[in-house]
């Protein structure tokens, strides 16, 4: 017998090693395709369930095919393991056993008295024919597995053995330890709810040949900018801990525990715990979260018919229910059969539909619910052509179930001035037909008007949102052109039309006294009026020397087109996105490129636009006679709205760093800063913190944060997993992103970067016949994701317009209840 140092206790039970010496290296072996099946007699084999969890089992198998002694990275893991067996509630101990025999895969009496099987090294082909048969058979008779470190170069030639590690290291993974940050994405599984979201560790961090994420459950993530990968790196995306229910059994690896110390660390130990308690029966886990085949996404509407928007109009933006009914709306442009009218002649200048739409999932039929005439069919072109007005945004009154109440966003028809080009835009409350879903129109209440300029495009904004203390918060663009100002910061004060600046958002996004450019908070009261609720921006009666004014209604000024935006309902906080400006690269002279932003807000702020965008990166001032020459830089701490064109505060309040904002060339891009905190603006002394994003043609579209409902008896709603996990996008699907991501409550209101991130886009599909243009997404009452997706085209409704559902079918956590080890709970 080979004791390899074990202990007395392990010596009674190991079998003896067959005689004969190991070569080193890599032992060649018949591929996976040549192995033959199962003995019958293993595979009727029956895992044993021991009365009581102290009476549960785990082998260690540490077999090698390496010469030499044992690793001491074997025995740290075999005494780690052993103390973990030991400690916690009486009910999740289990007893440790370990060998070097292989030949107990064989002997199903033996086997199946374990409810785990711990793979603690490499050690290349260690397992012949009969003996890789035999672990298949284990795990088919619902065994559990763990894999540490270098077991996933063990059996190399098996394509079934590769499926339960989940990937193979690749040959040039780095061999030094290096100190990292670990991303603990699962705050559910035992093995990770209980370490740090962002868990810095050393370790030699393995690279993977074909990245695993979406075919396992990934638990963690190690984040490859905080230490050296090599050059086989895998990206943001470099799964380290994932697990999976595989072949009838249970699977967990981890590329972790390369080093000796690991296994003193307390983290470490409780990830190994976590596992093993899973992998044992001792406890439920999902793991299959994450794992792309459990994920459907079926289109619910069809295609209009010819010259009808019967199913759906230009979609911008959609809600759902209480009772699981969809309402979603068009913006006002038509299919390509209807005419443009964009001559400022004719009375019917841009009057397009803004329709609204009804599915109800009990009969899988759609009711157009109402038809308001708008500003805004007018198609693409020059600045001076298009148009993005119309029916903006819809939200549902709380008590909707009962009064039937709708709230739309939008810019009428019959309030446009042709001669001064000035329109209206309101926020008003319509009342649904529950029975018939049809909109009355006639029982309009106007709750809230502003003037908006449209003798220029662009930037309406138009999402709503409700928080828990039934404030309604509806977000506006900054109403400015982008294309006076080469893309930068859009403060040129010149341009105008009879007097009203188009090209300067200090007027509109920068200025206290108007309401476009804002997230505006108010309280809807039943008669139709509203009043304003405490904690906004501004009262509506500040002054200053200059005798300016402020609004009331502001709860955030400073952003550019808030398309979307969201409140998670459990915690009050404010979640928005808003697309950026058009420059393509940063300006030493007038400052960053395009970045669109993500932001969580918790208090009323100003979020900058247009002095300052990303974590408070400013632009460079501009002013007459001369637009094209800049003048200094702004002072994100102490903004001041020095445009001709501003009637409200000349000092404004402090700016607040975002969260997220992206670039063509990369996400959460920043730069060396001067003395003063000015950025050099250099692309080549650029850095990006967030290296899961990047743009090129981008437009922000916000989602909601997922709360996960334990008492819906929902079939196909996402699981407990993505509790908490806001989910961001953007309307493209090639380089942007479509991501849920974790924040850290204690600094994200201050523009704390995300913790974790992981991409959304294989369940979410992409693509000409998938999602290709996201414009809304939410989830529904049944927990399944509701998304709009915009079509192919700009300013109309087409054959790909389209309201989509994405379904979770991948059940319960394993195992069973009734599968438990006896006596666990």
């Amino acid at each position: 017998m080979h004791l390899r140092g074990l202990s007395t206790r392990r010596r009674g039970w190991a079998a003896v090693v067959a005689a004969g010496v190991v070569t080193a290296g890599l032992v060649s072996g018949p591929p996976a395709s040549a192995r033959p099946a199962p003995d019958p007699s293993l595979t009727t084999m029956s895992i044993k369930s021991p009365p009581g969890g102290a009476n549960v089992r785990v082998l260690i198998f540490y077999g090698s095919a390496a010469a030499g002694d044992e690793s001491p990275l074997v025995n740290a893991g075999i005494e780690a393991i052993e103390k973990i067996g030991l400690s916690g509630p009486a009910d999740q101990r289990f007893k440790v056993e370990a060998t070097d025999d292989a030949s107990v895969f064989t002997d199903e009496t033996k086997l199946g008295r374990y409810n785990a099987v711990v793979f603690p090294t490499g050690g290349g082909d260690v397992l012949d024919p009969e003996q890789e048969a035999g672990l298949e058979a284990y795990m088919e008779a619902g065994g559990g597995f763990v894999g540490l470190h270098d077991a996933a170069r063990a059996e190399p030639y098996s394509e079934w053995f590769t499926g339960l590690i989940g990937a193979r290291p690749a040959a040039t993974s780095p061999t030094t330890v290096q100190r990292a940050t670990v991303e603990v994405g699962d705050r559910g599984h035992p093995a990770t709810k209980d370490l740090p979201v962002q868990w810095k560790r050393p370790d030699r961090w393995l690279n993977w040949t074909k990245n695993p994420t979406g075919s396992v459950h990934t638990v963690a993530r190690v984040r490859e900018s905080t230490y050296q990968p090599g050059a086989s790196a895998n990206g943001w995306d470099h799964p380290v801990s994932w697990c999976r229910d595989y072949d009838g059994g249970r699977s967990f690896y981890t590329g972790m525990g390369g080093t000796v110390s690991s296994y003193d660390e307390t983290d470490f130990r409780a990830h190994l715990r976590g596992a093993l308690l899973w992998t044992t029966r001792l406890v439920r886990a999902d793991c299959k979260a994450t794992i792309t085949g459990n994920y459907t996404a079926e289109r619910l509407t069809k295609p209009n018919q010819p010259g009808q928007n019967d199913q759906i109009g230009e979609p911008h933006g959609l809600v759902t229910a209480p009772d699981g009914r969809v309402l979603y709306i068009g913006r006002g442009g038509a299919d390509s059969s209807q005419p443009v009218v964009t001559d400022w002649n004719n009375p019917d200048i841009g009057k397009g539909k803004g329709e609204i739409h009804v599915y109800d999932p009990k009969t899988e039929q759609v009711t157009l619910a109402g038809a308001l005439s708008v500003f805004g069919n007018k198609g693409g072109g020059d600045e001076l052509v298009k148009v993005e007005e119309g029916l903006l945004g819809i939200e549902l009154d709380p008590r909707f179930q009962e009064n039937g109440w709708v709230y739309l966003h939008y810019t009428p028809h019959s309030q446009i001035n042709r001669e001064t080009r000035i329109a209206e835009r309101r926020v008003s409350r319509f009342t649904l037909d529950l029975a018939t879903n049809k909109l009355d129109l006639g029982s309009e209440k106007v709750l809230l008007k502003w003037p908006v300029q449209i003798h220029s495009c662009c930037h309406a904004g138009g999402g709503m949102a409700w928080d828990s203390r039934g404030n309604l918060y509806i977000a506006t663009g900054d109403n400015n052109s982008s294309r006076f100002s080469d893309g930068y910061s859009g403060n040129n004060p010149q341009p105008n039309f009879q007097g009203v600046s188009f090209a300067d958002a200090r007027r509109t996004a920068g200025n206290t006294n108007n309401l476009n450019g804002k997230i505006l908070r108010i309280h809807p009261e039943p008669d139709g009026t509203y009043t304003l609720p405490e904690g906004n921006l501004f009262t509506g009666r500040e002054t200053d020397e200059g005798g300016g004014r402020t609004r009331g209604e502001i709860y955030v000024m400073g952003v550019r087109n808030p398309a979307r935006i969201s409140v998670d309902k459990s915690t009050d906080v404010l979640y928005a996105g808003w697309v950026g400006p058009d420059a393509g690269a940063p300006s030493t002279t007038w400052g960053p490129a395009k970045y669109d932003t993500f932001a969580v807000i918790t208090k009323a702020s100003n979020r900058g636009w247009p002095y300052c965008m990303g974590n408070k990166q400013p632009y460079r001032d501009r002013n007459l006679p001369d637009p094209t020459k800049p003048l200094g830089w702004y002072d994100c701490d102490h903004p001041k709205n020095e445009s001709p064109n501003n009637d409200g505060l000349v000092n404004l309040p402090p700016v607040t760093g975002n969260n997220i904002w992206y670039s063509p060339q990369g996400g959460g891009p920043d730069f060396p800063r001067d003395a003063n905190g000015v950025p050099s603006y250099k692309q080549e002394e650029s850095t990006y913190a967030l290296p899961w994003l990047k743009g090129g043609g981008q437009a922000a579209m916000n989602g909601p944060v997922y709360r996960y409902d334990d008492g819906s008896a929902s079939e196909v709603k996402w699981p407990a997993y993505w509790d908490g996990k806001w989910f961001v996008g953007d309307f493209y699907d090639a380089d942007q992103p479509r991501n849920a991501v974790i924040t850290d409550p204690r600094n994200h209101g201050e523009g704390g970067l995300p913790v974790h991130s992981e991409s959304l886009k294989k369940i979410v599909p992409l693509g000409n016949d998938g999602i290709k243009n996201l414009m809304d997404w939410k989830f529904g009452p049944d927990g399944a994701l509701y998304v709009l997706d915009y079509g192919r085209g700009f300013f109309t409704s087409d054959a790909k317009s389209a309201l989509w559902r994405v379904t979770y079918s991948g059940g319960a956590p394993t195992p069973a209840a009734d599968q438990l080890a006896r006596g666990a709970r």
